[in-house]
């Protein structure tokens, strides 16, 4: 059954180590006006207002960096995002950094609260950490954490402020809902790049990861038969993508934190595609496209407007 698109474009890139990913999502739009493409300024196109000018300011919570202003982009997500699945609009969201698809799970729990819903994250990184457990303090490592509502204290490496801490539960039950996903309905794609801290959890909450080498050794169509098999019970998918789940030789470094031996672009557009034709697939995003990285002038983005082109006539279809 076609689907009926809206890009949802997000800007916001408060929540990473690195300068340019708020540059992704138009960087893609170029890359298709520069290959005559028209699938995407054909398309409705909806956006939601970022809070970019806190990076210029400092921040006052070490371990949660930035978190006030991450608080504002989940609320404008899940108004933005449980507002077009209401209306039966499909968002494909194009954005910046990865700290924000929890506001976006916010979203699509709001406009289904009685839903279970299962999440397909294909990503080097498992980001599902915590303020308590966090090296680095910045939240595009913990999208999943606030979505599971878990502080992940048994591997408690930090104290929090009071504000921090008032903070971190408040972006927990944006929208009223925690927890918005069970441990059980997340799989992993091509995570690669943990630490201590996010491996224990991941044990902890049996969460299956399918590494490179194994959807390589089983094929696509097989991992894909496990994960649908897996979240059977799961009423609607939400489907995350990271670009640096793939192959920084056979893409380019245009992303904030590459890491090699990932999965192939046409790896990455069979998942996705598959997904794509999933009927229970509601919302779907591709983040960190970062062409200020990017060595090989937009390369990056070139690779995920292919890849957005494919997964739109798969919805279309």
């Amino acid at each position: 059954m076609s689907k009926d698109i809206v890009l949802l474009i997000n800007r916001s890139e408060i929540t990473a180590g690195t300068r340019g990913a708020s540059l992704g999502p138009d960087a893609i739009i170029t890359a298709a006006r520069k290959n005559q493409k028209s699938f995407l300024v054909n398309q409705q196109i909806e956006e939601i207002k970022d809070v970019n000018y806190l990076l210029d300011q400092p921040t006052e919570h070490t371990y949660a960096k930035r978190i006030d202003g991450l608080l504002t982009i989940y609320n404008s997500l899940n108004e933005k995002v449980s507002t077009l699945l209401s209306n039966n609009k499909f968002p494909l969201l194009l954005a910046a950094d990865h700290g924000s698809a929890g506001g976006t799970i916010a979203g699509i729990k709001s406009a289904f609260p009685d839903k279970r819903l299962g999440v397909v994250w294909i990503d080097a990184h498992a980001d599902i950490h915590t303020p308590y457990t966090t090296p680095s303090g910045n939240m595009h490592g913990m999208p999943l954490a606030t979505a599971l509502n878990e502080d992940n204290l048994p591997s408690k490496i930090n104290e929090l402020s009071a504000e921090t801490s008032k903070l971190w539960e408040e972006i927990k039950h944006v929208g009223g809902i925690a927890p918005k996903i069970n441990a059980e309905d997340i799989v992993y794609i091509a995570v690669r790049d943990t630490e201590d801290q996010e491996n224990d959890i991941m044990n902890r909450l049996q969460i299956r990861n399918y590494s490179v080498d194994e959807l390589r050794s089983k094929g696509v169509a097989t991992v894909i038969n496990e994960i649908e098999t897996k979240l059977s019970n799961c009423d609607i998918i939400y489907v995350s993508f990271d670009v640096d789940s793939m192959d920084p030789d056979l893409t380019s470094h245009g992303t904030g934190t590459p890491v090699k031996n990932g999965i192939t672009p046409e790896e990455a557009n069979a998942v996705l595609n598959s997904f794509a034709k999933n009927p229970k697939t509601v919302c779907m995003e591709l983040v960190e496209v970062n062409p200020c990285l990017d060595e090989k002038i937009n390369e990056m983005a070139e690779v995920s407007m292919n890849i957005i082109e494919s997964v739109m006539n798969s919805l279309k279809n």
